[in-house]
């Protein structure tokens, strides 16, 4: 057997009349829709579940697998611990997925987990799955820092060890969409959210999997997107399998979206193997890119390969830099992204050699070895890397955060020896008050302590 089906599905606690009290009839189309799906997975009548869901443990660099002979989970988080679910794990196939990862030399495991209770991305779904009559044994998997290919080549994984086990399997993709559709709802609201929302709908409507893999990372993330990686496992998972699929329906009455839609299995499709689309794509993107760098991240990017394939420094600059990069002193910032995650980011707020060109090298080493949040850059990453090169301007003083603004200025934080930095126009610090709380975290300094605050502007290369 094989996965013979997905559901894709939100997780909102408030849908629950437990929880909403009320508040849950202004997702009717919803719930009607997560109830429609379920049954479907009854129809299909699965030996096992694969839970894909947002909330479970995440890495950067691994995959987790719940480990154990089962788990439970509520909604006391959110007042309704009476609504709570049990939940038996299939510990042959998650060895089998973990050896076929590790064939294809993907990180994935059961470490890391500190508490075993089910989360509300794995309680939400089984909650209606349960009232469908779905009492099989499940796999709760959770997402990663890895590209969306990964995230891809790792559902090929689970459905190669599915198939090696003779299993019936229903895959079980749980994940909002934008949490920024409204002023007014919990996060805000971003003109991407809507977008994201229209794109992702629209992938469902058509099954159009291929769009999952290259949507884009920016918009994704000022879109605050949940579910997109979810999604991209389950596609991995029907790989090379005809899908009919159903958009059941979509709304964001409180500002994030929701989307529930049904993928049943048609029988082989060749057409419909996406890794080799995707890898093309994401090379022909980079490749753009890298064509329009200006000699400010060419540089960067000429001293982090450097270093990273020989080991050592740039003795020498490169004939032909402009004269504003050798001519003057500045501090700057390199930064490293990769598949739409920041990968290092170093700096410094003012000069500390002889010129600009000299700080970008200087940095770009730093940014790939020493930023203590992530592991040295190898060399196979350095196809995959995209650069940006912040030139910093001299701070000054502020009086107050009147005089800030998150867009336009950087804020230094400052509290005795004790400093904190933030760039501006970073995604996600929308506001001066994330900015300022941000900085002042990264300087190790208390919300109750006197601190100063200087701002200064930057030039961005990317």
């Amino acid at each position: 057997m094989s996965i013979v089906g997905a559901i894709l599905v939100p997780h909102p606690p408030i849908i629950v009349p437990a929880v909403g009290r009320g508040q849950e009839r202004a997702a009717r189309s919803t719930i009607d829709a997560c109830r429609a799906a379920a049954r479907q997975a009854a129809d299909w009548d699965p030996e096992v579940l694969i839970v894909t869901s947002p909330h479970c443990v995440m890495y950067a660099d691994y995959f987790h697998i719940s480990p154990g002979a089962g788990a439970s989970g509520s909604l006391s988080a959110f007042g309704a611990a009476q609504v709570n679910v049990q939940a038996a794990y299939d510990g042959e196939l998650r060895q089998e997925i973990i050896r076929e990862a590790e064939a294809a030399h993907i990180r994935v495991g059961t470490l890391g987990e500190k508490d075993p209770t089910l989360d509300h991305g794995a309680v939400l779904p089984l909650y209606f799955l349960r009232e469908a009559g779905v009492n099989c044994p499940l796999l709760r998997i959770g997402l990663s820092g890895f590209s969306p290919l990964e995230h891809y080549r790792f559902g090929q994984c689970i459905a190669r060890a599915v198939e090696k086990l003779g299993r019936r399997a229903v895959f079980v993709a749980s994940g909002d969409l934008s949490h920024k559709l409204k002023d007014d709802g919990p996060y805000g609201y971003a003109p991407e959210g809507p977008v994201f929302d229209r794109q992702v709908t629209q992938a469902m409507a058509d099954g159009d999997f291929l769009q999952f893999l290259t949507m884009d990372a920016g918009l994704c993330d000022r879109a605050a997107e949940c579910g997109l990686r979810s999604f991209q496992i389950m596609a991995g998972a029907l790989d090379g399998i005809a899908v009919e699929p159903r958009l059941l329906s979509y709304e964001g009455p409180f500002g994030v979206g929701y989307g529930v839609a049904v993928f049943s299995s048609a029988g082989p499709d060749a057409g419909r193997r996406f890794a080799q689309q995707c890898a093309e794509a994401e090379h022909a993107r980079l490749a753009e890119r890298k064509a329009s760098e200006d000699p400010w991240v060419k540089l960067a990017r000429l001293s982090l390969e450097t270093f990273v394939r020989t080991g050592k420094q740039l003795d020498a600059l490169p004939d032909g830099l402009p004269e504003e990069m050798t001519g003057r002193a500045a501090g700057a910032f390199v930064s490293l992204h990769a598949h739409g995650q920041l990968r290092g980011c170093i700096g410094t707020t003012g000069p500390v050699t002889k010129n600009v060109a000299w700080e970008i090298v200087r940095n770009a080493v730093s940014a790939c070895s020493e930023d203590p949040r992530f592991l040295p850059i190898r060399v196979e990453e350095l196809d995959s890397l995209e650069y940006s090169v912040d030139v910093l301007g001299a701070p000054e003083a502020v009086a107050s955060p009147a005089e800030l603004d998150a867009k336009q200025y950087g804020v230094i934080v400052s509290c005795g020896s004790r400093r904190g930095l933030l760039l501006p126009d970073l995604e996600g610090v929308d506001t001066v008050e994330q900015q300022i709380e941000i900085a002042r975290q990264k300087g190790g300094i208390g919300s109750r302590e006197h601190y100063t605050l200087e701002r200064f502007e930057v030039v961005r290369h990317t």
